[in-house]
């Protein structure tokens, strides 16, 4: 697995608020120590980079947090330094999420400059009032402008919206997707509102102040979804992502399809080949304990352990079976070291093949659009 290709996850913690929805790590501060981040970033990617040797790097992705906070300088020296470390691919796709406000929609031509070719704009609403229930700091009137911006300088272009929010018709969704839509460019990312655990929201919810859709709404919200996607030439490529042929996010690609992607920052998660073995990584979430770490040993990993066949196995069916194409079996068993038969529940198997949720060939497993309907429910009961 030592020639498995690389993706590079960089993470920059700092917000300008915290979302009520949101349980990424994400902090808050009065003053963020850019010129700190810049320099333990920088060390970090030079000290994994060392032993990881010059793999050949598909792909960038600048998340958060906030990364259009970052000093657009240190966008730049970090990609330069991926691109000077591991053998970038001529076609690399380098993505930068950002929000609308007016501060960081200035910002844009900027980040282009540095080598960013792909901007994922955090929108969420094109609803004033439904922006304020989310806590959002942009108005609907700074999210048209800013992908009016980003349009005329990104040669691809991605934004999130946030449905099933309280009260949300269907008639009202499908008047607001169909206006993103027509703001679109390639790819869209549609998400379902969550209640994750820790966050504000949990806390309004057990409480009682706010209800979601039931069900029955949410699944016709969900179906709505694909109906409209697919009117406007967007495939459902995964659960929550939606793109024009070939316009798919390499770099998420890289996850659902369990490849080898290395995260520096705080917090960040990595998957890396080492010969035959396949490590875990993960570095200390708080920011400034993490910029000590990389400050006094050159990097802020707190974590790093080998995963046996059956967490592989788990893991690729994890993620592989969120996306379309579904889970090829030669390099299920190449990448985890079992067979899909000795990784599944076999009945339950049978089962949701026979009632149309997965679909089986000899070559690969994947959900139908009914199964990932499902998902959660149907890899709780599949998975051993």
């Amino acid at each position: 697995m030592q020639n498995e290709p690389l993706a590079l996850y960089i993470h920059w913690p700092f917000c300008l608020a915290k979302c009520p929805y949101c349980d990424f790590n994400s902090h808050v501060r009065d003053k963020i120590p850019q010129a700190r981040f810049a320099s333990a970033l920088r060390a970090e990617l030079a000290y994994d980079a060392a032993r990881l040797g010059r793999r050949r790097l598909t792909s960038i992705f600048f998340g958060g947090g906030t990364p259009s906070l970052m000093a657009p300088e240190t966008v730049a020296a970090l990609i330069e330094d991926a691109r000077t470390l591991f053998d970038a691919a001529p076609d690399m796709e380098i993505t930068l999420e950002a929000n609308p406000t007016s501060v960081e929609a200035e910002r844009l031509h900027q980040f282009r400059q540095a080598g960013v070719n792909r901007v994922s704009l955090g929108i969420q609403a094109l609803d004033d009032r439904a922006l304020t229930f989310l806590g959002r700091e942009h108005s609907a009137t700074q999210a048209r402008a800013a992908l009016e911006t980003a349009r005329s300088l990104f040669p691809r272009l991605t934004f999130d919206l946030i449905y099933a929010r309280p009260e949300q018709s269907i008639a009202a969704w499908r008047q607001e997707l169909t206006t993103a839509l027509q703001l679109a460019d390639d790819h869209l990312s549609l998400y379902q509102l969550t209640i994750e655990p820790g966050t504000r929201f949990e806390a309004l919810y057990r409480q009682g102040t706010f209800t979601l859709p039931d069900n029955d709404t949410a699944a016709a919200l969900y179906d709505t979804t694909a109906e409209l996607t697919h009117a406007h030439g967007m495939a459902a490529y995964e659960v929550s992502n939606y793109a024009r042929p070939g316009r798919e996010s390499q770099h998420n690609l890289t996850y659902w399809r369990y490849g080898d992607y290395l995260g520096i920052g705080p917090g960040a998660h990595g998957r890396l080949s080492f010969g035959s073995a396949l490590k875990a990584t993960r570095r200390h979430r708080a920011p400034e304990p993490w910029a000590e770490r990389v400050e006094n040993t050159g990097t802020g990993q707190t974590s790093e352990e080998d995963l046996t066949p059956h967490d592989r196995a788990q893991e690729m069916l994890l993620m592989g079976l969120r996306v379309h194409e579904g889970i090829n079996l030669n390099r299920f068993y190449t990448r985890t070291g079992m067979a899909l038969d000795n990784a599944v529940d076999q009945s339950v198997l049978a089962q949701a093949v026979q009632e149309g949720y997965l679909t089986r060939t000899p070559q690969t497993l994947s959900a139908t659009a009914e199964g990932r309907l499902r998902l959660e429910a149907l890899l709780a009961a599949l998975v051993l």
